[in-house]
């Protein structure tokens, strides 16, 4: 399941960052996608990371070619004055504070962001289709919801998005349960106190999501798949931070809104149109990579219409 899912979530990324220019830039997307995969890659070989390996120089000539290829667009743009009201538009516009920002700092940015539109998604969409199977009634009613949908997916505006209210708990209830991001690390700009310990200044820290939201103090119940503990104040977080899926804070994810809308709009419209289940055979197993995340390995999934 998981390479159909990265492709249209690729697609819808790609979309969102560059609308008309998606077109041009998907198949240098495509590549980066696969050079970050390739770089993460389980390897019986740690290398220090001045070594210039196979994996890393992969990566950067597909860095280069996806600048190389978004080069033209931006200047494009500027010069012509048609911005965009896509991301790519909104940084292109000058900041009331800042002014405008260099070429070389867009080129820079965007190609992590287009990964990110990508990656951690897509760990978390193989959770969600398992849970979709493996709770048939709590799919049944993701797709009552999504039935207020319009016909053509590119007509979903923030009106539909927020009508699916039990459809983003269910996406919550997921990433709480399998944050994509299972441990985040953190430096401590000073020395300071944390739990009875020490933490030097200049000291990283290690802050684990999946146990985080499987405390009692936080969440009722917090072994259980509980998608209405996000509709009411019974079982949600007690206290700011307690969820910790896009981390938190001013360090925490900048694609939070766009990760929720996309993981959302990917359930409700999977579930309106099919009905999930486990074949017969091993289940998926879990695939652990420090620093990296948490995803299902071998899912595979039965789709069949709904009536």
């Amino acid at each position: 399941m998981l390479p159909l899912v990265r492709h249209a979530l690729a697609e819808t990324g790609v979309s969102y960052l560059f609308s008309e220019d998606a077109p041009t830039l998907l198949p240098y997307a495509s590549r980066l996608f696969l050079a970050r995969e390739v770089l993460v890659r389980p390897s019986r070989w740690t290398w220090p990371r001045w070594i210039p390996s196979p994996a890393r120089r992969f990566r950067t000539r597909q860095q280069v070619a996806f600048t190389d290829a978004l080069r033209p667009v931006v200047r494009r743009r500027r010069s012509s004055g048609r911005l965009g009201e896509d991301m790519l538009g909104q940084m292109l516009r000058p900041s009331p504070h800042y002014g405008l920002l260099p070429e070389e700092a867009v080129l820079d940015t965007l190609p992590g962001i287009t990964v990110a539109t990508f990656e951690t998604p897509s760990r978390a969409a193989g959770w969600i289709l398992l849970h979709l199977a493996r709770h048939p009634q709590a799919a049944g009613r993701v797709a009552a919801e999504a039935a207020s949908l319009p016909p053509d997916p590119a007509a979903t505006t923030n009106v539909h998005l927020g009508g699916l209210r039990y459809t983003q708990a269910l996406v919550s209830e997921v990433l709480r349960l399998y944050p994509p991001s299972w441990l985040l690390t953190r430096c401590a700009p000073r020395q300071t106190q944390l739990a009875g310990y020490t933490i030097g200044a200049g000291s990283t820290v290690l802050v684990c999501p999946y146990t985080a939201h499987r405390d009692v103090r936080e969440y009722s119940e917090p072994d259980q798949f509980r998608p209405e503990r996000w509709l009411d104040d019974s079982g949600a977080p007690t206290r700011s931070g307690g969820f910790l899926s896009f981390g938190t804070g001013p360090h925490g994810c900048e694609g939070t809104a766009l990760a929720m809308a996309m993981l959302t709009l990917l359930t409700a419209q999977t579930a309106r149109r099919y009905h999930l289940s486990e074949p017969p055979g091993p289940g998926p197993s879990h695939q652990v990579t420090t620093l990296e995340g948490l995803a299902p390995v071998g899912l595979r999934l039965r789709a069949t219409l709904r009536g």
